[in-house]
C-alpha cells in the first residue's frame, strides 16, 4: 500500500501537465503541428508498435511508419548500439582504471591525458569519428563508446582510492598477498563507486546514441525523429521521444535493481 501511494503521488505532477497540455491544444490555443494533444500523440505511438494490417503503401512513409511496427525496430537499433558502445566503453574503462586506482606511477603518467580529454563532449569528435570510420554503426560505436568511457574511469579511480585504509593495513598485518587483496579488499571496497559509474555511463550512452543517429546511420529513434522534423511530423516527434524515454526509465530501474542486488551486503543500502 506504501508503496502505490508513493506511485500514485509520483504519478500526480505528470498527468496534471498532460491534462493541461490536452486542454490547451483542443481548445486550440497551440497550433497542433507545432504541439499536438497527448491523446493524438499516444495514439500514433501505439500504432507505431502494431505490425502492418492494411494500408495504403501509395500515401507515403509516413503512414508506412504509423502501422509497419517501425518504430520497434528503431528502438531495438538504438539498444543495439547503446549495448555494443557501453560494452566496449566499459570494458575499456574498468581496467585501466583499477590500474590508475591500484598504482600511484601509472596514475601520474596517465592522468593528465585523462583530464584534458575528459571535458571534450562526445558530440565534439563526430567530425572525427565520421572521418575515421564512415558512416554507418562505427562511427556510433566510437562516439558510444566515448560517452560511456570516462563516467565508468573516473568512478573506478575514485574507488579504488578511497578504499578505507583500515581494511588496507588489517589486511597487511594478516600477511595477505597483493593480488589477493587486490581480489577480496579492494575491488569489493571499490564496487559501490564502480557501479555508481557503470549506471552514470550507460545513461550518457543514451544520450549520445540519439545524437549519433542523427548523423551517421539511416535507423534508430534518433534518425527518425530528425526526418519528423523535415516534414514537420510533430506527433512522430514526441512519440519518437516518449519511446527514448521510456527505454531510459527502463534502464534506469534495471540498473537500480542491479546495484541493490549486487549490493545486499552494504551497509549504506536500505532493505
Amino acid at each position: 500500500m506504501k508503496r502505490l501511494n508513493a506511485i500514485l503521488h509520483g504519478l500526480a505532477v505528470p498527468v496534471v501537465l498532460l491534462v493541461l497540455w490536452e486542454i490547451c491544444s483542443r481548445a486550440g490555443l497551440v497550433s497542433e503541428v507545432v504541439l499536438p494533444a497527448p491523446s493524438a500523440v499516444a495514439l500514433k505511438w501505439w500504432q507505431s508498435l502494431l505490425p502492418a494490417q492494411d494500408f495504403d503503401p501509395a500515401a507515403g512513409s509516413y503512414l508506412a511508419w504509423l502501422f509497419s511496427g517501425e518504430l520497434l525496430h528503431d528502438a531495438w537499433a538504438s539498444m543495439y548500439r547503446v549495448v555494443v558502445g557501453f560494452v566496449i566503453g566499459a570494458g575499456l574503462a574498468l581496467p585501466v582504471g583499477l590500474l590508475m586506482g591500484a598504482n600511484a606511477r601509472i596514475y601520474d603518467l596517465f592522468n593528465p591525458l585523462v583530464q584534458v580529454l575528459r571535458p571534450i563532449p562526445p558530440i565534439a569528435y563526430i567530425p572525427l569519428a565520421i572521418l575515421w570510420f564512415g558512416l554507418g554503426n562505427p562511427p556510433s560505436f566510437f562516439l558510444i563508446s566515448l560517452g560511456a568511457f570516462f563516467p565508468v574511469l573516473m568512478n573506478t579511480i575514485a574507488g579504488v582510492r578511497h578504499v578505507d585504509g583500515i581494511y588496507l593495513r588489517a589486511a597487511r598485518n594478516l600477511g595477505v598477498k597483493p593480488l589477493t587483496m587486490f581480489a577480496r579488499v579492494i575491488l569489493p571496497a571499490a564496487t559501490p563507486y564502480i557501479l555508481a559509474g557503470v549506471r552514470i555511463g550507460i545513461g550518457t550512452a543514451f544520450i549520445v546514441v540519439i545524437v549519433s543517429e542523427m548523423i551517421a546511420v539511416n535507423d534508430g529513434l534518433g534518425f527518425r525523429i530528425l526526418e519528423a522534423r523535415e516534414f514537420m511530423w510533430s506527433d512522430k516527434i514526441i512519440a519518437g521521444m516518449i519511446t527514448i524515454g521510456l527505454l531510459g526509465l527502463a534502464i534506469d530501474v534495471a540498473m537500480n535493481k542491479l546495484n541493490n542486488h549486487l549490493l545486499r551486503w552494504h551497509r549504506g543500502l536500505e532493505h
